[in-house]
């Protein structure tokens, strides 16, 4: 359903069942999925991918142009994964020549005030809270909950199933299942309660906690944790994620509270 004070260009894939409010403007090369309620106000860039039954509310700006003086204008995509939730004035920039699109996953809530730079790839049922930025090329994995008001630096990666605290300033890679504070960011334990949520078993927590205590609390730096990490602990699906992610990080695991 549009509204005739909206502005839909005629190349544009709107499917038959989203509604559009007044004063949205949706520019070509845009796809849009069934059942997506467009507030009013929104602005819906070229190259935007919107999945099926999202919500965008009121000044959203979708798939504008990155923020980076590299971009040269070449065709980059934004896309939203189904059913998520873009809340007041969220901007999310499409993609550069690096990676080619800024994906947003699906079930997630971002809050207002958020902005996702370019080449960001957000995971799915990830909860970003007001006011938080992410700059280019930040990954944020499944089920990550950031506080309001938290900044990323660029490349960060944030882990699945981390809880970070609201106003944190991220520059390092923040490992998964962990609970993130203070200042400077620091380990403060695991995820515990998000977890249990999640259906984690008592079991896994333990295991999860036994591998952390390894890293943070064994006085060994982390290559030398990681050494006895897989020497003493069973190998389990969590045990080699948290190894690898440690592993591959270009910037570095935040460090443990001192």
């Amino acid at each position: 359903m549009k509204q005739p004070l909206s502005y839909i260009h005629p190349a544009a894939k709107i499917a038959p069942s989203v509604v559009i409010d007044p004063f949205v403007t949706i520019e070509k090369n845009v796809e849009i999925g069934e059942g997506t309620r467009i507030g009013s106000n929104v602005t819906i860039m070229e190259g935007a991918r919107i999945g099926k039954n999202c919500t965008i509310f009121p000044g959203a700006v979708i798939s504008a142009v990155p923020q980076d003086l590299k971009f040269r204008g070449e065709e980059t995509y934004a896309i939203i994964g189904d059913n998520t939730v873009i809340r007041e004035c969220v901007t999310v920039n499409r993609g550069t020549a690096s990676k080619g699109k800024t994906v947003v996953g699906s079930n997630c809530l971002i809050m207002a005030y958020c902005h996702v730079a370019h080449d960001c790839v957000v995971g799915d049922n990830v909860i970003i809270s007001n006011a938080t930025q992410l700059a280019g090329e930040v990954v944020v994995d499944n089920f990550a909950v950031i506080g309001g008001g938290t900044l990323v630096h660029q490349f960060c990666h944030i882990g699945p199933h981390v809880m970070i605290q609201g106003g944190a300033l991220i520059n390092k890679d923040i490992p998964p299942y962990v609970k993130a504070a203070r200042e400077p960011i620091s380990y403060v334990g695991i995820n515990s309660i998000g977890l249990r949520r999640r259906g984690f078993t008592n079991e896994t927590i333990c295991e999860i906690q036994d591998i952390y205590r390894y890293l943070y609390l064994s006085g060994l730096n982390f290559s030398d944790a990681i050494e006895r990490i897989e020497a003493e602990l069973p190998a389990t699906k969590e045990r080699d994620e948290i190894i690898m992610f440690v592993r591959n990080s270009k910037r570095g695991i935040i460090r443990g509270y001192v």
